[in-house]
């Protein structure tokens, strides 16, 4: 292992805070001379099929002490998503069935295996003690905190304070993520700075137990594309991780240079002097990298890292062709369409899967953001000939070839 300061400046890189830091380093240097690499928890409830790069930020925090020789405990609560987290939220959450819950997961564990190494990552799930606890064990479980300590986290209070209702289930949940941390005697837990008062739930259940409370930290929320908001599919400012190779690369293409660097902060894997390169030249000093050649660098990782190397170079590939050059790229979903009559061109923007409705659609026509054969239209009442062949175009990224037939 490297020694406690070289592994304490790695595992400081992009987090928010940690808790305590001197018995992080105290555990990192008994780790070193007993040899006994320590146990790193994170949880992850599977509540939505897929994941964006925001929800990457914990898994790659995870990948470093990986890399550091310690234990990963990747756990999926399966048990904790059919009682919803209310972090941040201001009603209660509807619950998932068990069935819709299993199918997430196993998205789940296909999506982190990108990131982390299988062969050293321990993935349990929270189902396996909490779904043997009788109601007897539930109810001892409640009566170690109190509704006053409870009623400290800010959205509980915030929710009280309102007169907005708090279902008693939701009082389990900080509970049952603190338990979570019993069961797998854990050294370190990471959260996002939401997560803060549970993380510390997880350090008084231990104490209790008589268990070394594990040191707590905390990364921040990854804000989106537009460098403001946290990232979010609802803001529809994210990054899929399964999204197409073009589109992972263009979207990284199109961020700041400022937010450039948080991302390479908080998502590369480059080293910490790298990074500094980086930002000495987001910040024009002679020393640093030039600005486009490490956003090019961060889009080919981030491709490369869902899709492969190959995929990526041929999303590099196609951007200078799309971008720089202005040329249509070659390979393009195709829609059949049978018309013996001129299409609306919403409902061919709406069919071709380029916008989500027709309304949309009429957005995008009003604001420029249409094409047919590199031609800019601006009228959202436009028929389309149905004849022969086009090349449809909403926004900067995609493209549809439809083809007209009778």
């Amino acid at each position: 292992m490297l020694s406690v300061k070289q592994q304490m400046d790695v595992i400081r890189r992009g987090a928010v805070e940690i808790l305590v830091e001197s018995e992080l380093e105290e555990k990192l240097r008994e780790a070193i001379e007993v040899g006994r690499p320590l146990r790193i928890k994170a949880g992850f409830d599977p509540t939505a099929p897929d994941l964006h790069i925001g929800h990457t930020v914990l898994i790659q925090k995870l990948k470093q002490f990986q890399d550091l020789g310690h234990q990963i405990c990747f756990l999926i609560g399966d048990f904790t998503a059919m009682i919803g987290d209310p972090t941040g939220k201001n009603e209660t959450r509807k619950a998932l069935t068990r069935e819709q819950v299993l199918d997430n997961a196993r998205t789940y564990q296909e999506q982190v295996f990108k990131i982390l190494d299988p062969e050293k990552t321990r993935l349990v799930f929270n189902s396996e003690w909490m779904g043997k606890m009788t109601a007897a064990d539930l109810i001892q479980l409640a009566a170690r905190h109190t509704v006053a300590r409870m009623l400290e986290r800010d959205d509980f209070h915030k929710r009280f304070q309102g007169q907005q209702p708090i279902a008693i289930h939701e009082f389990l949940y900080p509970l049952v993520q603190g338990w979570d941390s019993v069961a797998l005697e854990a050294d370190v837990e990471l959260g996002g700075t939401d997560q803060k008062f549970n993380l510390l739930v997880g350090r008084e259940l231990q104490k209790q137990v008589g268990q070394r409370p594990q040191s707590i930290l905390t990364m921040p929320l990854l804000e989106g594309l537009d460098g403001v908001n946290k990232m979010s599919k609802s803001l529809g400012n994210y990054i899929g991780i399964t999204e197409s190779p073009r589109d992972i690369y263009g979207k990284a293409m199109s961020i700041s240079d400022e937010l450039m660097v948080r991302y390479y902060e908080l998502l590369s894997d480059v080293g910490l002097d790298a990074l500094e390169k980086v930002r000495a030249g987001v910040a024009g000093k002679p020393d640093g990298a030039h600005p486009m050649e490490s956003k090019k660098a961060l889009a080919m990782e981030l491709v490369a890292r869902f899709h492969g190397q190959q995929a990526a170079e041929q999303a590099a590939e196609d951007f200078v062709r799309q971008f720089k050059k202005k040329e249509i790229p070659e390979e393009m979903p195709t829609l059949q369409v049978e018309a013996s009559q001129p299409v609306w061109i919403c409902r061919l923007l709406s069919d071709a899967g380029l916008v989500s409705s027709n309304g949309e659609g009429r957005r995008l026509v009003r604001q420029g953001g249409v094409r047919i054969d590199g031609e800019k239209i601006d009228n959202p009442d436009l028929e389309v000939p149905a004849e022969g062949e086009i090349v449809l175009q909403a926004g900067k990224r995609k493209f549809a070839r439809i083809v007209f037939s009778v």
